[in-house]
């Protein structure tokens, strides 16, 4: 990456330069010859001419060989994520007929915790290829009922045997990311979890287009709220994770539009709150 803007800087520079050189001749050329129409016009062409030859060969010579490394890359991230995607559908067609064969429980137990494990991946997978994906163009924007969505991650974060979720939401239609959406919701209801005792409930309501997280965890104080978008910190540093998850949750909702807003008292509780009003779709499928 450090590379690439080196390359870009230099290939500004060079391009200023032959500016800065192309000017310098207009100017004696006009002061020696005398500023007439036909001579400014001639002049002009010139450094017209000479200009965008000298772009062509910095883009040629500098950027060129980028935009060929970005198409390589992008063959071979789509080669290994079709390798990936391989060993996660056996696994998943595997499994579906090991449960139609097998009656012993804890048997079945264990193809539970293989196929949960499975779904997980393949959420992951889904989540790269969203990722890689957005790199190289826009993501569509689609329409979608929030409840739906919202229960569909919260039966899977239930699937775990931990917190207990209330779940209290409107009829809402948003226009949004679908895949990054569901990725900002799942760290927020995953951070609920993280920083909250086993046995309390997390609700989740909805009320005039605002979407409140709420969890009865170790809570935040002021110091710890000013910092809680920085990327890698973190609140509790005994939990598992990176300490990035509040801040690709900051920039994901500043891309789409969303405000969020964290309200914390230390070992009382958090609040999330998420004003949709700039993504609700009021043209209903």
């Amino acid at each position: 990456m450090f590379k690439g803007k080196q390359n870009i800087l230099l290939a500004t520079l060079s391009y200023l330069s032959s500016v800065a050189v192309l000017l310098s001749f207009l100017y004696w050329f006009l002061k020696n010859e005398g500023f007439t129409e036909n001579n400014f016009l001639l002049a002009g062409l010139m450094v017209l001419f000479l200009a965008t030859g000298w772009g062509y060969i910095i883009s040629s010579h500098l950027l060129a060989p980028k935009a060929d490394l970005d198409a390589n890359l992008s063959i071979i991230i789509s080669e290994i994520l079709h390798e990936l995607n391989i060993p996660l559908s056996t696994i998943k067609a595997n499994t579906t007929l090991l449960k139609k064969r097998i009656e012993d429980e804890k048997s079945l137990k264990r193809i539970g915790r293989i196929e949960a494990s499975s779904l997980r991946l393949d959420r992951l997978y889904k989540e790269l290829v969203y990722s890689i994906k957005k790199e190289i163009h826009p993501i569509e924007k689609e329409q979608l009922l929030l409840e739906p969505l919202l229960r569909e991650r919260i039966e899977t974060l239930e699937a775990f045997g931990r917190n207990k979720f209330i779940l209290e939401v409107e009829t809402l239609y948003i226009e949004i990311d679908r895949i990054g959406f569901e990725k900002m919701i799942d760290n927020l209801l995953m951070n609920a979890m993280k920083y909250s005792s086993k046995e309390s409930l997390i609700q989740v309501k909805l009320t005039k287009n605002t979407l409140m997280i709420i969890d009865e965890g170790i809570g935040m104080d002021e110091t710890e709220l000013l910092s809680v978008y920085e990327r890698y910190y973190q609140g509790d540093k005994r939990k598992e994770g990176e300490g990035i998850g509040l801040a690709l949750v900051k920039a994901y909702c500043n891309e789409e539009g969303i405000d969020i807003q964290i309200i914390s008292e230390k070992s009382v509780g958090t609040t999330i709150r998420l004003n949709f009003d700039k993504v609700v779709n009021i043209y209903k499928i």
